[in-house]
């Protein structure tokens, strides 16, 4: 039985409201909502454009076009959250209404995660839930459809169809673009003709590897101020745990153009951080110095003469392919964050070795040297806790380096078995209670190492990029370049005070602040100006 499988076999009281977070998982993001749990935002309003009305000159009702209303549950990674951004916007121009509310909506897309369990069965949740409010739309009468797309449809398309008859179409990565054609079929909307080409049926998947798509027309589930950038997709190593080449397809780097285009698409609708996203980010261009030449060195460059763009922030770095020129670029170009996100996965040679990945010392001269060229950087990473054969010495090997190395930002995932991979056949698995405990152990820690770098940085002042006003808090929130959007600590701000003359605090505003305090990991700042 296939893990999709498994997580769909227990149906009863899977139903509720999909706002689960997997451990190290962002939250769901829905329709053009960022939804952030505690530290919620206010969601945006729909992004629909008004139906024309008032005036001689308005149609009459009977002439109006039917504007059918689209929702969207977008689980997972960035990655995926620019899929479902490029797919509402495909909608939103083929004359649909993209809303908040999936109960107003008469399509709720589903746009699923695969990583690891905890995310299938994150997104199993999110689906039964759509259709426990299709069952419930139907019953009075009234129609809707449930679309499922993501790496959960890609990976198990057959077993979701067969499983869930309550969805009409599972949709992968090389059908997106005829989704405006297949809704508008489905409800009754004209649209854009569909693809001569485009699959029928309720399983609508195809390969892995689609060619790119223009991603700079796309409706933003991120706030305006900052946006993910793809440059890549794919990936080519054989990390014997992880699933993701199968369905997300060979690397292939996004072309120059394509990429610089996008930035300043994003850069004009109010995009002042793009945070750049691929399988293996700093990989970008390797596939095309022949017919190129250049890598992301060059591309940074490009980028930070965007008009708008402030900062670049590297995310999902790979720990090769750190050319000298790559680091230089990092750390004299002002707009790109001294950040880099670069997961481990492990550090013992042994585990290393057993999950096909780059040995110990190659890993821990390339962070020493990331220190030691670029000043005041931080560093993300992950690792993975009770990976087949990792024992209690290999444990406490990686606990001991972690000590010792102090990263910035550190999450960790208890192991979980992928269906095709060859860790998940391994013959050696560590009981999941054991995994739970090292994991835990990692971030027990790691929450004193974050609590030191968070008091280590009082007395600072620092650029602040303002997120928004958290209600719970009474307080404004945001993030300095140390900082990625959803993952890491927030600064909390106070609005200045009256008679001050300094300028009211707003989203999407770069402040200069003073760090005066720290709540754990997270930070307390004054405004300066």
């Amino acid at each position: 039985m296939s893990a999709a499988s498994s997580a769909l076999g227990a149906r009863a009281g899977l139903a509720g409201a999909p706002v689960g977070r997997a451990p190290g998982k962002k939250a769901p993001r829905i329709a053009a909502a960022n939804i952030r749990g505690a530290r919620g935002f206010t969601p945006r309003a729909s992004i629909a454009e008004p139906l024309p009305s008032g005036g001689s000159d308005a149609p009459a009702v009977t002439d109006i076009p039917k504007r059918a209303k689209v929702s969207m549950v977008s689980l997972g990674c960035p990655k995926n959250t620019v899929d479902g951004e490029v797919m509402l916007g495909d909608l939103f121009a083929n004359g649909f209404d993209i809303v908040d509310d999936h109960e107003e909506a008469d399509a709720v897309i589903i746009n699923t995660c695969a990583f690891v369990e905890d995310a299938k069965n994150e997104s199993v949740d999110a689906i039964l839930a759509a259709a426990a409010l299709k069952s419930d739309t139907e019953a009075a009468g009234g129609k809707k459809k449930i679309i499922v797309t993501g790496c959960l449809a890609q990976r198990y398309a057959e077993d979701l169809a067969a499983e869930m008859p309550e969805v009409d179409v599972v949709m992968g990565f090389e059908e997106y673009k005829n989704l405006p054609g297949a809704l508008g079929s489905a409800l009754g909307v004209s649209t854009e003709p569909v693809d001569a080409t485009a699959r029928r049926g309720r399983v609508r998947v195809g390969g892995a590897s689609p060619p790119f798509r223009p991603e700079a027309l796309r409706k933003r589930l991120t706030p305006e101020h900052y946006a993910y950038l793809r440059v890549a997709e794919g990936c080519d190593h054989k990390c014997t745990f992880c699933a993701i080449p199968s369905f997300r397809g060979k690397f292939r780097s996004k072309p120059w153009q394509s990429v610089v285009e996008e930035a300043k698409a994003l850069a004009d609708t109010g995009a002042k951080e793009l945070c750049l996203i691929a399988e293996d980010t700093n990989q970008w261009g390797m596939d095309l110095k022949k017919s190129d030449g250049r890598g992301l060195a060059e591309l940074l460059e490009a980028l930070a003469d965007v008009d708008g763009v402030e900062m670049i922030r590297i995310l999902y770095a790979y720990p090769s392919y750190f050319s000298e020129e790559l680091i230089d670029a990092i750390a004299d170009i002002p707009q790109v964050a001294k950040y880099i996100d670069i997961p481990l996965q492990h550090i013992t040679n042994l585990s290393l070795l057993r999950m096909n990945r780059p040995p110990r010392q190659h890993t821990e001269e390339l962070l020493y040297k990331l220190r030691d060229r670029i000043p005041g950087l931080a560093l993300r990473t992950t690792f993975i806790s009770g990976f087949p054969g990792e024992t209690d010495a290999e444990h406490e090997e990686l606990m001991e380096f972690c000590r010792e190395f102090k990263f910035e930002r550190l999450g960790a995932f208890a192991y979980s078995e992928e269906d095709g991979t060859p860790a998940g056949e391994y013959p050696d698995q560590v009981e999941q209670a054991v995994r739970d405990l090292r994991r835990d152990m990692l971030i027990s820690q790691q929450q004193t190492i974050s609590e030191d770098f968070a008091e280590s940085r009082v007395g600072s002042t620092v650029d602040v990029i303002i997120d928004g006003f958290n209600p719970e808090f009474d307080a404004w929130t945001g993030r300095t370049s140390l900082e990625a959007p959803d993952i890491d600590p927030i600064v909390f701000i106070q609005e200045p005070a009256a008679g001050s003359g300094m300028a009211a605090l707003a989203m999407g505003q770069i402040r200069k602040c003073k760090i005066v305090g720290t709540s754990l990991f997270d930070l307390e700042a004054h405004l300066v100006m």
